[in-house]
């Protein structure tokens, strides 16, 4: 694949660093019973928290499924123990780190024992997860980007990772592989940070790139206030306009996936990229406005959406 901007470069580095960093030769024995309690704990999280993931996981074989759903509530603990803010959520998520990344973790941490059984039963490179860490840590400090290529690099570490994660837990053709896994990383957060706009606003966040928002004449002010001008309309098709390039970028990669995992993986993808249809359809109000895939539609897009996986 030739590269296409030139942030992927140093996404790839990253990548490449952690798949031939240190991988777990242990493996971990775990009470049946204690372990399908940890599963079923991961699938209720799964199943509350992301409807849209929830769904297209469903469409992996078993074993890939509980070990999906397994990487969704570690990366859903992740991101919530930064999001609540607590006065000791640094410690915490220290303490986090040591517990995800161990290959015995504590008995009453039922995430943790179904992520180490996961992610060593499909040989999940340990680094991938404390990069994912390492990203959500990110948040602790006040959030301003200048460029895209630094939101890029924040967009590696929250959900490119999870997509490489994912990618070893479905199976995949080899390291040409790599690259779409971080482009369809980079554009499902990209999805989250414009549907989340105000949201975060008004959680002290702003991931939209300083340099853009000047080159559309937005300012802090203009936020503030969340009203949807000219000017900020201009500024979410350009937003949107390349984030559905990243997506079709991306899409080569799901034929180098196991043929067992092409259909939920590109389902997902195509489940998120239609908030960008909603966001539009809300005129660009992501001030007010949260854009959400109504679950009749989801039902109405996966024939297509399995056609396309067919043929990629």
């Amino acid at each position: 694949m030739q590269l296409q901007h030139t942030w992927e470069r140093t996404l790839l580095d990253l990548a490449h660093e952690a798949l031939h960093g240190d991988s777990p030769t242990a493996s971990a024995s775990f009470d049946q019973t204690l372990l399908e309690q940890s599963y079923q704990q991961c699938e209720s999280i799964t199943a509350v928290h992301s409807r849209s993931f929830h769904l297209a996981s469903q469409l992996l074989p078993t074993e890939k499924r509980r070990a999906a759903r397994a990487l969704y509530a570690f990366c859903r603990v992740s991101d919530d123990i930064v999001d609540r803010a607590q006065s000791d959520a640094q410690e915490r998520l220290a303490q986090w780190r040591r517990r995800a990344t161990a290959i015995h973790p504590p008995q009453d941490d039922l995430v943790a024992i179904a992520w180490a059984d996961a992610r060593l039963r499909f040989n999940v490179p340990i680094r991938y997860a404390e990069q994912l860490i390492d990203g959500v840590a990110r948040d602790f400090r006040p959030v301003r980007y200048d460029t895209f290529e630094e939101l890029a690099a924040y967009c590696y570490g929250v959900a490119s990772t999870v997509g490489l994660m994912s990618m070893h837990i479905i199976g995949f053709a080899g390291p040409a592989a790599i690259p779409y896994a971080i482009k369809l990383g980079v554009a499902l957060q990209m999805t989250n940070i414009l549907r989340d706009v105000g949201e975060d606003w008004r959680a002290g966040r702003l991931y939209l790139p300083r340099e853009e928002l000047e080159r559309y004449g937005l300012s802090d002010e203009d936020l503030a206030n969340g009203t949807v001008t000219g000017r900020w309309r201009s500024f979410m098709r350009f937003q949107i306009e390349r984030n559905r390039r990243l997506y079709d970028e991306a899409m080569p990669g799901i034929g180098m996936l196991n043929a067992d995992g092409r259909f939920a993986i590109a389902a997902a993808a195509d489940l998120y990229r239609g908030i960008l249809d909603e966001i539009e359809r809300n005129d660009y109000d992501n001030f007010r406005r949260r854009a959400v895939v109504s679950g009749s539609r989801k039902l109405r897009m996966l024939p297509g959406v399995w056609w396309r996986s067919r043929r990629v």
